[in-house]
């Protein structure tokens, strides 16, 4: 047991989600005998929920900060819908109607941070009405009809990267590429976290190293194989690896910058953080704005996997994301989450409908599962923060790849009350009436 922690670096507890996923994948590839483990299942499980775990990745800083986005689902149905029409009806080159598309989620995101920052209108409220707004447009604007876009978009909704080279390495080369670019970048980070944390004068036996290394090889090559050894034509996903982009982008947003600090310390203490001199106002437009904006992405790749777009897209998706957010270790208060845990957890809700649906259970049976998922995953997590434990993925992911600097980490919700200088950078405007009133 001392061994085990010592390779993953310390509390075992904290990696009980991402343990339950791969427990998740095995136990459906025995039932299933041997069909949950396949490039072409893998496959089709990441094209067809990115668009969820996109969502996720904006939904996780919508509720650090302590509020809740509704809309999601009809905004990425209106930009999907806006897309095709513009295309369709209105002759917009392809590339056009997929800038006019990210303008209007960047548009629609402002409307929603303008009332939740400007007028201190709480987001349920304002994107309960935006949902209602643009569910209502999406229906209207398409007379109840589907629209169909142009095959471009499919290659982003439903594409794989493109062979090329030599066919002696048995696996699609792009995917083969991938995943050494991965392996390399995870090594230079092993090496990197073991070389500042010899020069702080800690003590990492070169056993750890070398384990961690060979499990981060073992996993990023059999990751590499089944999705570079399917049937000819297919490799990693592109909508996956727009997925990756986004992750690797907006976890250095949230967990180095100075603005990811900021989210942070308004969700762990909006009072406090103002007296800091974090502008929360902006904070909360900054992020509304950036939710909006992460939900046309998702509506345009899944108007590209259906090759049209319909009246009835984006329906509940703001529910998916808001379980997948949750069951990777958000806390419901605000100011814990992360953006990698998010994926874990939505990781989860797409492995339970790949798996149960390899099982042949009906829909109804699948929602009731994945329903108690979320309240065991939830409640397990609540439990270990009541028995003074951090966050299960919150803290794994923060612990996962990087060095243990202070200064990097998002304040939590006791140490900002516990100490009201903390170390957030001081700018933005005078605290006003607005800040320190609960919203």
């Amino acid at each position: 047991m001392r061994a085990l922690k010592q390779v993953f670096g310390g509390n075992l507890q904290q990696y009980t989600m991402a343990l339950a996923l791969i427990a998740l994948v095995a136990v459906f590839d025995i039932i299933s005998e041997g069909r949950m483990l396949t490039s072409s299942n893998f496959q089709n499980l990441i094209s067809g929920n990115a668009y969820v775990l996109i969502l996720a990745i904006g939904m996780v800083m919508v509720i650090v900060i302590g509020q809740i986005d509704l809309s999601v689902g009809s905004v990425a149905g209106f930009v999907g819908m806006s897309v095709a029409i513009s295309i369709a009806q209105y002759g917009f080159p392809w590339w056009a109607g997929l800038l006019l598309g990210l303008l209007v989620g960047v548009v629609v995101g402002m409307w929603h941070g303008f009332w939740l920052a400007k007028m201190g209108i709480p987001g349920f409220i304002t994107t309960l009405a935006g949902m209602m707004i643009f569910r209502g447009l999406v229906i209207w604007m398409s007379s109840s009809i589907s629209v169909p876009v142009p095959s471009e978009f499919s290659f982003l909704g439903a594409g794989y990267l493109p062979e090329w080279g030599p066919a002696w390495t048995g696996l699609n080369n792009s995917t083969l590429l991938l995943g050494l670019l991965a392996l390399a970048w995870f090594v230079y980070s092993e090496l990197k976290r073991r070389g500042h944390a010899k020069a702080r004068g800690a003590e990492i036996p070169m056993w750890v190293t070398i384990t961690r290394l060979a499990l981060i090889a073992l996993v990023i090559g059999y990751v590499t194989w089944l999705f570079g050894s399917g049937r000819p034509g297919t490799s990693f996903p592109v909508p996956g690896l727009i997925l990756v982009l986004l992750v690797i982008v907006y976890h250095v947003i949230t967990q180095r910058t100075r603005f990811g600090r900021h989210i942070y310390a308004v969700g762990g203490n909006k009072a406090a953080a103002a007296l800091s001199g974090v502008n929360t106002q902006r904070t909360y437009f900054l992020v509304m704005t950036n939710m909006s904006f992460l939900a046309a992405i998702a509506g345009i790749l899944f108007i590209g996997r259906s090759t049209a777009a319909g009246p009835s897209d984006g329906t509940m998706w703001e529910l998916d994301a808001i379980a997948a957010v949750f069951i990777g270790g958000a806390a419901v208060s605000g100011g814990i989450g992360t953006v990698v845990g998010s994926m874990i957890g939505g990781l989860v809700m797409a492995v339970l409908n790949s798996g149960l649906m390899l099982m042949g259970v009906g829909a109804d049976q699948t929602q009731v599962i994945k329903g108690l998922v979320l309240l065991a995953a939830v409640a397990f997590d609540v439990y270990n923060k009541n028995q003074g434990k951090p966050s299960l993925i919150g803290t794994l992911m923060r612990n996962f790849g990087k060095k243990p600097d202070p200064a990097v980490q998002a304040p939590t919700r006791s140490a900002v009350v516990a100490d009201s200088t903390t170390d957030v950078p001081v700018e933005g405007p005078a605290v006003d009436s607005r800040d320190t009133v609960p919203s």
